[in-house]
């Protein structure tokens, strides 16, 4: 019992730090008037009547808003019956499994990320640090997601891409959601989950996602990245990233004297 109450807070920890993430690029991005789409921006230098300073109150509002968001986010559970919890990950798509079926060909972490809407934690998958050139395909059908072209390092610990191929699909949520709670998806072709997408791509200059301004934060358990080299092997990524301990952890080196 208290085993899986571990297993369960710590899935919901990783999805709050996504979102987390998330909320605070939004500041960032109202902060430095980086938008997209303008909002608010055009609202934030007019005086009021009083003489107050509508920007600091805009910023009060702004901050009280996107706590809400957050702590709304963090307190609840991941919807894991499908896209805002309307939608099977089975009814409706072209690739049809058995319960059953799934778990004898995929991992424990596969299984519980795609077709639960699990979450790994971050900096788990050796794929979040695979730099090479090729296609990342989804673990459960092989359908192509993503081309490394698209890779970038957020440096949040999962692998991140500006943009999908049409093989991912999208959540269909609401101006506000997706800013501030980001949106699910999926894999178009078995409806397996594949992690969420942010609007916070133009933080990130000098990458893909600075043209996009999209960030998609993917859990690597779900890919399977096969790369372009002849011969090279194809990479699980469900496979834990080679764990290193900093310097600043590592303990003083003892010479004899």
């Amino acid at each position: 019992g208290h085993i899986c109450i571990i297993i369960v807070y710590q899935q919901q920890y990783c999805i709050a730090m996504k979102r987390v993430t998330a909320c605070a690029c939004f500041l960032l991005m109202w902060r430095f008037h980086i938008f997209g789409q303008g909002l608010l921006v055009s609202s934030l230098s007019t005086p009021t009547p009083s003489g107050a300073d509508v920007s600091s109150t805009a910023r009060r509002k702004i901050l009280a808003s996107a706590s809400v968001a957050l702590a709304a986010s963090t307190a609840t559970p991941k919807i894991v019956n499908g896209f805002n919890g309307q939608r099977s990950r089975s009814d409706g798509y072209s690739v049809q499994k058995t319960d059953s079926e799934w778990h004898s060909i995929l991992s424990s972490t596969q299984y519980n990320i795609l077709r639960e809407g699990g979450t790994e934690r971050p900096n788990f998958s050796i794929l979040e640090s695979e730099e090479r050139p090729g296609i990342f395909s989804c673990a459960g059908c092989a359908t192509d997601l993503f081309e490394s072209s698209q890779k970038f390092h957020s440096g949040t610990g999962w692998p991140s891409f500006a943009k999908g191929l049409p093989g991912v699909e999208n959540d269909n949520v609401g101006a506000v959601q997706a800013r501030l709670l980001g949106a699910e998806l999926r894999c178009k072709s078995c409806g397996g989950h594949l992690g969420d997408v942010f609007s916070d791509g133009y933080l990130f200059v000098g990458t893909p996602a600075f043209v996009t301004g999209k960030r998609l934060c993917i859990d690597g358990a779900a890919l399977v990245f096969h790369p372009e080299e002849d011969g090279a092997t194809d990479i699980r990524g469900d496979k834990a990233k080679p764990q290193t301990t900093p310097d600043w952890l590592k303990p003083p080196e003892i010479r004899p004297v």
